[in-house]
């Protein structure tokens, strides 16, 4: 009997995804863990890989196709011994799902738009390296790809870029009288916009912390620490090695991990009949990417040290950046850290991620006035501001881990014990 492939959930909060292309073709072998095609996601661009054996009988889905729903049909595969016949006899409606069916009204429109954006459909790239070629006027088609399959990344386009590749100047050129004849719309009042429509990782980054807002309670506390002692253990630790080069941000990782494991009633999110109790230490850590924002996840925090950490934090930033982040890289986590000191931000207070219960919102170092012995004195302050589900965590518990967590930033040789 055929199998119908079905467009998987690839995270929790995914309802379509878009087919980026099919790896393989239709009469192709397949192999239980052969990768079928790649599904772009409102965090990553996946792959999806076979469960069962047969051969690729129909693409019901062309690669490309975006607003697919989960759980919609985009292929059938032929079990051993099935030939094409078995394809006729299928049910129409397992084939056709809403979104595929819809597809082809909408390409008559669109295909004009959408060809030199795509640089022709044997090109395949990352949306982010499609995006700065396009900004740039680069060609995809002069440049070689290093990703997965050949795919074109981020480092591709920079590097072609950078050497002189030919650009897209002509489609740009052909493209122009059509922005000509529809112009970006005047407003009655107020000054000239352009629209720019949501993508789905921006879409969910609205819906989440819309409801975020609205049905969490938050409260906030802040603490002011004192990080002389640890930018001078940071420098000293970065002077004795070129096999990591730590950031306040991985000092800031580690103590949280270790102030966690002496409150984790502070390591807990809400699940509407219960509260959950984390019993290990896997730390969010909020990274910008071009698309929006994402949380790839240190796991097992409290038993890594400073360099592990470091060099984890740069691997898993690059990957989102790059949108290779794999569900389990970024998908779950207790707690969650939100840096903005490296853009000289004093203080803010940020959005809990549900259901965690706990965020750390980390502003910048600077020097000020403080008391030492009872004589004024100056030293680098840096505020931290845990917004806190109040639901989960009550205010002395989160008193109590800004405490733990001040120690450790203050005495940072504490962290490496």
């Amino acid at each position: 009997m055929s199998i119908e492939l079905l467009m998987p959930a690839l995270s929790p909060t995914m309802t379509q995804g878009t087919l980026a292309r099919w790896l393989k073709k239709e009469g192709d072998a397949v192999k239980s863990g052969d990768v079928l095609c790649e599904i772009e996601t409102d965090k990553a661009t996946m792959e999806f890989e076979a469960v069962d054996e047969g051969v690729l009988g129909k693409i019901l889905v062309p690669g490309g196709t975006a607003g697919v729903a989960v759980n919609a049909p985009i292929g059938i595969l032929l079990e051993e011994g099935e030939d094409a016949s078995a394809l006729t006899a299928a049910p129409k409606a397992s084939l056709v799902s809403a979104p595929a069916a819809a597809a082809p009204k909408a390409a008559p429109v669109a295909a004009p738009a959408a060809a030199p954006v795509a640089k022709g459909e044997r090109v395949f790239a990352t949306p982010l390296a499609r995006r700065i070629a396009k900004d740039s006027g680069l060609d995809l088609k002069a440049v070689s790809g290093s990703g997965p399959y050949g795919r074109i990344i981020k480092h591709d386009v920079e590097a072609a870029l950078s050497s002189g590749a030919p650009t897209a100047k002509p489609v740009a050129a052909a493209a122009a009288p059509q922005a000509v004849a529809a112009p970006a719309p005047v407003p009655a009042f107020g000054p000239a916009y352009r629209e720019e429509p949501l993508s789905s990782m921006r879409k969910v980054i609205a819906q989440r912390l819309t409801e975020a807002k609205q049905t969490v309670p938050h409260f906030y506390l802040t603490v002011e620490c004192q990080v002389d002692k640890l930018l001078a253990l940071r420098s000293e630790l970065n002077g004795r090695s070129d096999a990591y080069k730590l950031s306040v941000n991985d000092f800031v990782i580690r103590a949280v991990a270790l102030a966690l494991k002496k409150v984790p009633a502070a390591n807990a999110s809400f699940a509407e009949t219960a509260i959950r109790y984390y019993t290990e230490v896997d730390i969010s850590v909020a990274v910008a990417t071009p698309s929006g924002l994402i949380t790839p996840i240190v796991k097992h925090a409290d038993h890594k040290g400073l360099a592990e950490i470091s060099n984890e934090m740069k691997v898993l930033a690059g990957k989102a950046k790059d949108g290779k982040l794999k569900p389990e890289e970024f998908q779950g986590g207790g707690f969650t850290i939100s840096n903005l000191g490296m853009y000289g931000i004093k203080e803010f207070a940020a959005i809990i991620n549900p259901p965690q219960g706990c965020i750390l919102a980390v502003g910048a170092g600077e020097q000020r006035p403080v008391v030492k012995g009872g004589a004024l004195a100056i030293a680098t302050v840096m505020n931290c501001t845990l917004s806190v589900d109040h639901r989960v965590v009550d205010g002395a518990v989160g008193a109590e881990f800004l405490a733990a967590f001040k120690a450790l930033i203050e005495e940072p040789l504490t962290m490496l014990l």
